[in-house]
């Protein structure tokens, strides 16, 4: 779902994800990774209205933007949240190592792309890769 140009993007940039439920909620994320089977993956540290949004509608879009070239993408998916499992334990791990045991993971947003539109200005805008 993710072609190489996107997931590049992706890992270079600061995520912007939003959710809803009662009202929209959008938040930036920079402890985040796509996963080898092109998930995106979010620890989360201090997510609250996020989280409780996912739980209530299985979904989320995560928009990514390079500032100096203006190339951008929404990605739009189903997503979990969990609080236990293997990419939990692989989220502590890193935020032992990166945040050198200040800060942990009290779980994780998976996001499951179903839907890749490019938010670059120009005539491929809202295009649908």
């Amino acid at each position: 779902m993710l072609n190489e140009v996107v997931k590049k993007l992706l890992g270079e940039q600061l995520w912007y994800v939003a959710t809803f439920s009662d009202e929209p909620n959008a938040v930036p994320v920079g402890f985040k990774m796509v996963s080898d089977e092109g998930d995106l993956i979010i620890g989360d540290v201090f997510m609250d209205t996020t989280a409780k949004n996912i739980e209530k509608t299985g979904k989320a879009s995560v928009s990514v933007c390079d500032p100096a070239t203006s190339e951008a993408y929404q990605v739009k998916g189903s997503a979990r949240y969990f609080t236990e499992g293997p990419v939990v334990d692989m989220l502590k791990k890193i935020a032992a190592e990166k945040f050198n045991g200040a800060m942990t993971a009290k779980g994780a947003v998976v996001i499951k792309p179903e839907k890749v539109i490019v938010a670059t200005p120009g005539p491929d805008n809202n295009k649908v890769l």
